[in-house]
């Protein structure tokens, strides 16, 4: 593949920036398949980036995100807003793609031009998120949508990762899939900024609330915010315009009380290290390890003819 001149990349940059979509799909997917010109393309477009609110949505498979995010989308779409969906989705084991593609209840924005949905593939990416969401919420951004929504992937307990990179994390939970008693005991719940509670005409929907209420007098948050419970039924549209509603009294008590800078300082220190360490590997790969030497190492170890501390001190260069 021919690498994209200063030239070529300025041009793709100003026609992402005014809302060509094509050249936005192109950019996702060259960056999704690290093509030789994506990174000179997030170089270039980074500083374009920075205006969009980034909200990010997660919880247990079932929980109701997909119709939320839709129901949510449409709220801000109200309000005149501009939205970019990206939906992280699970990977096929056949093709390597996303299993559930592009959502099919988000199919009645197709003929709207303020939102841009997409799906990405987890590709056997930890924590519920694609290894390259970072990067398309970044893109998606400087494309100049007003928010970008993150639907993650749904993969229960460890799904984290998502706090370093949204403005803004909702934790939906719903009644009557024992979210009640065993999310409580996980992470994600301290990742919390606003809980919702979704399919909340079920049973045992007080129940979910008065445990959560219960679990955040143990706990109080560094910031002194107390996340807020909002009920909704996404699939009839009750709610969501309380939940928007508590997503910017959130954002105004950010800027209040001076914590917007200092949370995406700590969601960057984050995310640089994490990059850091993507880009260590990469190096180590290309530079000293050959697919034949991991498995000629992978046998010694295993036929304990070497131990793998020494070889992974050597192969960092400590020695």
């Amino acid at each position: 593949m021919t690498v994209a001149t200063k030239s070529d990349v300025a041009q793709w940059v100003e026609r992402i920036r005014s809302g060509d979509v094509r050249a936005l799909a192109r950019a996702i997917s060259s960056i999704e398949n690290s093509d030789a010109q994506s990174l000179e393309l997030l170089k270039a477009i980074f500083p374009h980036s920075g205006s969009a609110r980034v909200l990010g949505l997660t919880g247990s498979p079932g929980a109701g995100k997909s119709t939320l995010v839709d129901q949510l989308a449409r709220e801000y779409r109200k309000q005149q807003k501009t939205v970019g969906i990206i939906a992280v989705d699970p990977t096929s084991p056949y093709t390597g793609g996303a299993i559930l593609g592009d959502r099919i209840r988000m199919q009645a924005h197709h003929a709207d031009n303020g939102i841009y949905i997409r799906s990405m593939a987890t590709r056997g990416f930890l924590g519920g998120l694609a290894r390259t969401t970072a990067d398309v919420a970044t893109l998606l951004d400087a494309s100049g949508k007003n928010l970008v929504m993150i639907e993650t992937v749904g993969v229960g307990q460890d799904e984290i990762d998502i706090v370093r990179l949204a403005d803004v994390t909702v934790v939906i939970l719903v009644p009557g899939m024992g979210d009640d008693v065993q999310t409580i005991k996980a992470g994600i719940m301290e990742i919390a900024d606003i809980f919702v509670i979704n399919k909340s005409d079920r049973e045992g929907a007080e129940r979910v609330e008065r445990e959560i209420r219960a679990m955040q007098t143990l706990a109080p948050r560094k910031d002194k915010w107390t996340p807020p419970i909002i009920k909704t039924v996404a699939t009839e549209g009750h709610g969501v315009a309380e939940l928007a509603h508590t997503i910017a009294t959130y954002e105004s008590y950010l800027k209040k009380e001076g914590l917007e800078l200092k949370k995406k300082i700590s969601n960057w220190r984050e995310r640089l290290i994490e990059m850091l360490r993507e880009a260590l590997l990469q190096r180590v790969l290309h530079d000293k390890l050959t697919p034949e030497a991991v498995n000629h190492y992978a046998q010694e170890i295993a036929e304990h003819k070497r131990d793998p501390y020494s070889l992974v001190e050597q192969i960092a260069g400590r020695t």
